[in-house]
């Protein structure tokens, strides 16, 4: 190759990893002709190449000496097209947030297993309810109501593709049944495609041998990042719990018949089974790579009869039904067996139990001294209900969008005739009208958080006229306590999901004891806004997606959410978006070993914002010898404000202080940043000064400070820390010679 490139591993080596959105190697090497020297196009290590030959300037590479390299792990979560279809499975993705915002006191081991098992549980819920919207829509909607004789799918103005079922099978539901019942069997079969493609690329990344010790802080260990069989054990449950709640509303109307009796208890029974299984505490657990310890055989026995066993009950189903059951039970609505309100009520009992034992694990798991944990330690369950919530949005949105594409939605008091009109449930009208609750809730707590900006702004100005000057403090102060609303994200959740939950309490009284129907006054008006607020949902999400599959920087942008929430394994959810850290981590680990092979070389890991967190669970990854050879730089990281606050268990006290123990470690932070700020304790840099607090701490200026009767330079907020001078400063003091 032409130009030079520096591609030797001895020295001193500056790492640099980047945060969210993915930023590109030219930018983290600021330099435009990046060369990948490792790795692949999804991850790669980069570094700089000069098209004129060996550079003379003072930061060029210098083999064998000091090079600057970046590794790009961006397209994991942002480079695939199929990122457009992660979209739809955000309830998955918070429910495995959940479950490592879980405390882990040492005395609740019991508890915390019953619970950890309600969680899987739960999540397995999730996944019915998803599925059982889109099944609910096509073989309630349209299979049994619309395509039926007389029905809005039998007008010659319906679409020629769906209204051929009532012109053929009119009388005949259970073809109906049989037909439809294949749409939500492709998007389990797409859940699954995507689940175990990510998995084969992802998750069964080893981590290389000789890592640390088994014991020490949850971050420190290597099974954290070695899924591959447990996320596989868990893919079987869901894939086999959903197909076969698809089979169950096909056979369940025609219970009444010996033949779907007996289909309709082997449907239930696989569902059973995939419930006991997904409970079961072996079901989960990750063992350590290289420690010896195998499998239990019975469980994977188990996982693959289940993998057989779900779609021959199912394909059986389909082949009854399409060689004809009766007529079944003559109803406006897909009846069924009662399995509705069951999961219901199972539902409503997790969720109560799992807030009752979250929160007797939290007061048994008390913080330290100067420790904040949010929403006093129960978090966990607020992020579960959030899920809950974003589940049951994108079910009644598909429900309400099929309805009125393909007719007019109903409620159970609709009088006769039937027309045109598809019925939906009550509390499924019930929930809509709790959506424009939901937003009135947003708009008070967005007016609240304005108050509090405005009041912090006012405390600060007059401490920063010394710093600003008159002139700029009032910007500048403004700046600082927009950043200072990320402290208050514990605030938003709880108000949210407080309105949420009592909302939800109450439609359930007001249903469950028929006190009355959500039609006319302001029930029924409360209703329709929020169904059409739910079809502009599903609209939005439609659009968005097919614009992420041909726009790649929208997919970047969009990528910023799966940053910051696939971090974390696919613990109890394993269809929601994959975890890039299980790939990441092995590679890091493996690179770090190729650069610091001697005591003679030097490996500073800079991570900026999400950069950061991955960059302390690698060091913890690190054998001891490794870590003497390692320095780290972190900047705009989360570690405190963020990641210690929601996951005590890893990031807490005993997480981050293992990691400053283990390497020597500088952190900058601003105030203008709403991501990043100090690690060890909040610094008042106004009183304290730059220098005030933990050493690992260092306070930049931003904006910079002008000169007099200069303008106030650009705030960098939460980017571009490479280029302040501080960033250079601690560069060299790391370089440095530590003994």
């Amino acid at each position: 190759m032409d130009g030079f490139l520096d591609e030797t591993c001895g020295g001193v080596t500056e790492l640099r990893v980047h945060g969210v959105s993915g930023t590109p190697p030219e930018g983290m090497l600021n330099h435009p002709h990046p060369r990948r020297v490792a790795g692949d196009g999804t991850t790669g290590f980069y570094r700089r190449w000069w098209a004129g030959g060996r550079p003379e300037c003072d930061d060029a590479d210098e083999p064998g000496h000091r090079r600057r390299e970046a590794y790009a792990w961006g397209g994991l979560t942002s480079g695939g097209r199929t990122i457009a279809l992660w979209l739809l499975l955000l309830p998955f993705s918070l429910a495995n947030l959940s479950y490592f915002m879980l405390p882990r006191p040492s005395g609740g081991t019991r508890l915390r297993h019953v619970t950890e098992a309600a969680q899987r549980l739960f999540a397995l819920l999730l996944t019915g309810t998803l599925v059982g919207a889109v099944t609910r829509a096509s073989v309630d909607l349209i299979g049994w109501q619309c395509t039926a004789a007389g029905r809005a799918c039998t007008y010659d103005t319906a679409p020629d593709w769906v209204r051929w079922l009532g012109v053929l099978w009119g009388s005949e539901p259970s073809k109906r049944l049989a037909v439809t019942a294949i749409v939500p069997l492709l998007v389990v079969v797409l859940l699954w495609w995507i689940a175990r493609r990510t998995w084969q690329r992802d998750e069964r990344t080893v981590v290389p041998p000789g890592g640390a010790p088994r014991t020490g802080p949850l971050l420190a260990r290597p099974r954290l990042w070695h899924g591959g069989a447990p996320v596989w054990r868990l893919r079987v449950v869901h894939v086999g719990f959903a197909i076969a709640s698809i089979g169950l509303t096909v056979s369940a109307p025609f219970a009444g018949t010996p033949r779907g009796l007996a289909l309709t208890v082997a449907n239930a029974g696989v569902e059973l089974a995939a419930a006991v299984l997904v409970v079961l505490p072996s079901i989960a657990r990750r063992l350590d790579p290289h420690s010896g310890e195998r499998e239990p055989g019975w469980l994977t026995f188990a996982c693959r009869t289940l993998r057989v066993v779900a779609p021959l009950v199912f394909l059986l189903t389909i082949a009854s039904a399409l060689a004809g059951m009766g007529p079944g039970a003559t109803r406006r609505r897909l009846p069924g067996v009662g399995i509705g309100t069951l999961l219901f009520a199972v539902t409503l009992g997790l969720g109560v139990f799992i807030l009752v034992a979250t929160c007797v694990l939290a007061r048994m798991d008390r913080p330290g001294a100067g420790e904040r944990r949010a929403m006093g330690g129960v978090a966990g369950w607020f992020v579960l209900m959030v899920a809950a919530g974003a589940a049951n949005v994108l079910a009644l949105g598909v429900l309400f969008w099929t309805a009125t594409y393909f007719g007019v939605p109903g409620t159970s008091a609709e009088p006769e005739p039937v027309g045109r009109k598809l019925f939906l449930d009550d509390p499924v009208w019930w929930t809509a009208a709790l959506v424009p609750l939901l937003l009135a809730g947003f708009l008070a707590v967005a007016l609240v958080l304005c108050l509090i900006r405005r009041a912090e702004a006012d405390r600060l100005a007059p401490r920063l006229a010394v710093h600003y000057g008159e002139r700029h403090c009032a910007d500048v102060a403004g700046k600082w306590a927009l950043a200072a609303l990320t402290d208050r994200a514990g605030l938003v959740l709880g108000v949210l999901t407080g309105i949420g939950v009592a909302g939800f309490a109450a439609v359930t009284v007001i249903y469950q004891f028929r006190l009355f129907a959500p039609v006319g006054g302001v029930a029924g008006l409360l209703a329709s806004i929020g169904s059409w607020a739910l079809i502009v949902v599903i609209a939005g999400l439609v659009l968005l997606g097919r614009r992420t599959y041909t726009d790649s920087r929208l997919r970047r942008t969009i990528g910023i959410l799966w940053d910051v929430s696939t971090f974390w394994p696919r613990a109890i959810h394993p269809l929601s978006p994959p975890c890039y850290t299980e790939r990441v981590i092995p590679e890091l680990v493996a690179r770090v070993g190729r650069l610091a092979r001697t005591d003679g070389d030097q490996v500073v890991l800079s991570g900026h914002s999400q950069g950061s967190v991955i960059a302390a669970a690698l060091v913890l990854q690190l054998r001891p010898e490794l870590r003497r050879r390692v320095t780290m730089l972190t900047h705009g990281s989360p570690l405190r404000r963020l990641y210690a606050a929601f996951f005590p268990a890893y990031f807490g006290t005993a997480g981050l202080a293992a990691v400053r123990d283990s390497v020597t470690w500088y952190n900058l932070y601003r105030l203008s940043d709403p991501i990043g700020g100090p690690v060890f304790g909040r610094v008042d840099p106004l009183a304290a000064g730059p220098d005030g607090g933990d050493p690992v701490d260092r306070f930049c200026w931003d904006p910079l400070r002008p000169g007099p009767g200069e303008p106030l330079p650009e705030a960098r907020w939460h980017s571009d820390y490479w280029h302040d001078p501080p960033y250079a400063e601690a560069l060299t003091r790391l370089i440095m010679p530590r003994r």
